[in-house]
């Protein structure tokens, strides 16, 4: 055989092993995302152009995350939260339209005094999905039915949801011990 011919083989034998490198690569790559994000993987994909896209997206949030110094709280603050959230539990009785606002502030205080930025909805929920998937799509209900509510169409059982929804992210916050934990 000539020696062109022997060249040819040769790159393209070497063209399929980087197609093959690639493809297990990205292959590992939507896993690790998948794993880490769970059902927010699939929300973030179904509104993205793109799976790639969606990707970065997800990535860039990890990224972000791991920029943050997230601490747990101590068993004295964790303590004091459960009891700001019994009053707030409690409260809703009397007013359940105060109750979800106050669900809604407590879990923005407690998510101050961990470390995640606060700033606006989107960025509480994108940096919470990282570290409590689980959890982020209860959050994003529960700020649903707040914002239904404050346009006046949300009634007295839609808040008590919103209240049982900010109740799971809640109790995910209080209780994670580390942001390490929050993940397994």
């Amino acid at each position: 055989m000539d020696t062109w011919l022997w060249v040819v083989i040769v790159i393209a034998v070497a063209a399929v092993i980087c197609i093959a490198a690639w493809a297990l690569i990205r292959a590992r790559r939507t896993k690790t995302l998948k794993e880490r994000f769970g059902g927010e993987y699939d929300r973030v994909a179904a509104d993205a152009p793109t799976r790639r896209e969606a990707e970065a997206e997800l990535q860039e949030r990890a990224d972000r995350r791991d920029e943050l110094d997230i601490q747990p709280l101590d068993a004295d603050r964790r303590e004091w939260y459960r009891v700001q959230w019994t009053k707030v539990q409690a409260g809703f009785v009397d007013d359940p339209s105060e109750a979800v606002a106050d669900a809604d502030g407590l879990i923005q205080r407690v998510m101050r005094e961990r470390g995640y930025p606060v700033d606006d909805f989107e960025t509480r929920a994108s940096d919470l999905s990282v570290d409590h998937s689980e959890v982020v799509e209860n959050y994003r209900a529960a700020h649903g039915i707040t914002v239904a509510h404050e346009r006046g169409s949300a009634s007295t059982d839609d808040l008590r949801v919103a209240v049982k929804h900010y109740r799971a992210l809640f109790d995910e916050l209080v209780e994670a011990h580390d942001p390490e934990e929050a993940r397994a």
